[in-house]
């Protein structure tokens, strides 16, 4: 029998990501969606492969059976994906989890890490035998390139010497998700960096902790933040030195304001050679017995990861084994700090930042 899911939010990447996410899976079966409009609704369902059968819940109008704590009700749907901006989350995943519902909730886990903790820790306190599963959806930890650049540094091994993050990007005024209201006129921190850079932080963090022997882990930063394009506040851009608890020292580069130079790249150099990740290619440097340097590389087809993650939610729900590492609260709850650390030390002149989690 497969499992009832609901989608909830119907804005960009639920429809191009996760509802077709949601129909590649054999184990799920989507029963309804939710957002807050009628019309929203309706154009979400209508794009699903078999609209007929997904029942309509919305806010607006007012419509006696049709909201939110009706789907919730519904013993036909034991999980929901939540896709709805970032500060409208955290109620509703405490929400669905209150009603005995399997909740895969998208990144960021919250809008600022007081909050995050506090749900996170809400969560942990319920009972073990009886809560459901509650994953936060990290889409990067899914991607192949990525996984295998991870398996590649695994292989080489050694100890971390250095590391850097860098992405560049430009959010043009056509961009389709700068015209979502909510990102527009954001009332989120860090605006564009907190929506997009919580993923870049969960893709360096997954490969520095990719070493067997030596896993490493970021524990303070300092950076400067800068706003580059005004239409993008409150910040889009921060560069900042990060140490690990061994006290290597990487860099942090991420801007959404940089127009003539693109792209999104980590490197991880240890003892024993250097993996270079892209979204399509993994480059490896090592030494061959003779001690010359032998340099590989692999190419990848684009992948968001995002159907392998809502499987991943799926056969846990399935298997009732709990939630996938990869998707653990307290995983989301590191990658927000370090972006939010990031933030607070631009705002203080690269005032130095502990990471707790």
């Amino acid at each position: 029998m497969t499992i009832g899911i609901a989608l909830l939010g119907a804005g960009i990447f639920a429809r191009e990501e996760h509802l077709p996410a949601i129909e590649a899976s054999p184990l799920l079966s989507l029963k309804a969606v939710y957002s807050r409009s009628q019309s929203s609704a309706t154009a979400l369902a209508a794009a699903s492969s078999s609209p007929s059968t997904v029942d309509l819940y919305f806010d607006s109008p007012a419509a006696g059976g049709k909201t939110l704590a009706d789907l919730l009700a519904r013993a036909d749907i034991a999980a929901i994906i939540v896709v709805l901006p970032i500060l409208s989350q955290p109620s509703v995943i405490a929400q669905a989890i209150d009603a005995g519902k399997h909740v895969l909730s998208e990144k960021p886990i919250a809008g600022e890490v007081a909050g995050a903790a506090k749900l996170v820790e809400w969560y942990a306190a319920r009972d073990s035998q009886t809560k459901p599963i509650w994953s936060v959806a990290e889409n990067f930890r899914y991607v192949k390139s990525l996984r295998h650049a991870a398996d590649k540094l695994a292989t080489i091994g050694g100890t971390v010497t250095t590391f850097r993050l860098q992405m560049n990007a430009f959010v043009k005024t056509d961009n389709k998700y700068f015209n979502t209201e909510w990102r527009k006129t954001p009332t989120h921190q860090g605006g564009f960096l907190l929506d997009g850079g919580v993923h870049f932080v969960a893709g360096l963090r997954q490969l520095l902790g990719a070493l067997p022997q030596a896993p490493q882990r970021i524990v303070s930063l300092a950076g400067f933040s800068a706003l580059l394009e005004a239409r993008l506040p409150p910040v889009d851009t921060v560069h900042a030195v990060a140490l690990t608890q061994d006290g290597k020292a990487g860099t942090i580069a991420i801007s959404f304001g940089t127009e003539f130079r693109s792209g999104l790249e980590i490197e991880v150099v240890t003892t024993n050679g250097a993996v270079t990740w892209t979204q399509t290619t993994v480059k490896t440097v090592t030494r061959d017995q003779l001690g010359d340097k032998v340099e590989t590389n692999e190419e990848f087809v684009y992948d968001s990861g995002v159907k392998a993650e809502v499987a991943a939610f799926a056969e846990a729900i399935e298997k009732a084994k709990g939630g996938d590492p990869r998707q653990s609260p307290e995983e989301a709850l590191r990658d927000l700090e370090i972006l939010q650390r990031l933030l607070e030390s631009g705002e203080g002149g690269a005032v130095v930042k502990a990471i707790e989690y």
